[in-house]
């Protein structure tokens, strides 16, 4: 998992150029929907209201790293080591994902806000759309880099 500033994105390698300049590019106005980013690479705008701690559910992804960012609002996205989790629902191939069933409480989280973005491969399992005190609105990119 890397956590930095979005003025930080430039600086890792493992982002493709053009993501790079998706991400930089973005404006609090940008409609909702999917965005193609060259060949392989996409982006996800969506906006919804967070949820509370228990109705919050891990999930990991296999064939692309995410890139999280709000426009708007704040979040919390709990991370684990897929390790160390039993899945609950298996592996879509068609929509790359996977979910678990362990409790969201015993994990580390991140805040997301308007400054910063965290990138999370493979091998952690995330519960996003966390709330940090009581549920909100957001507006949510989610750049998904293929491997």
């Amino acid at each position: 998992m890397i956590v930095d500033k979005l003025e930080n994105i430039a600086n890792y390698s493992e982002i493709p150029a053009d993501a790079v300049n998706f991400i930089r590019e973005l404006t609090d106005d940008i409609k909702l929907g999917k965005y193609n980013i060259g060949v392989s690479n996409y982006a996800n705008v969506e906006s919804y209201i967070t949820k509370n701690i228990d109705d919050a559910k891990f999930e990991s992804h296999k064939n692309y790293i995410d890139i999280q960012i709000l426009l708007s609002g704040k979040e919390r996205i709990y991370v684990g080591s897929v390790n160390d989790m039993t899945i609950s629902v298996p592996y879509s191939l068609e929509k790359d994902i996977m979910f678990y069933d362990e409790a969201v409480e015993p994990y580390d989280y991140i805040t997301l806000g308007d400054s910063n973005f965290v990138m999370l491969f493979p091998h952690e399992a995330h519960a996003p759309q966390v709330a940090v005190s009581n549920p909100s609105e957001v507006k949510k990119v989610v750049v998904k880099i293929k491997i």
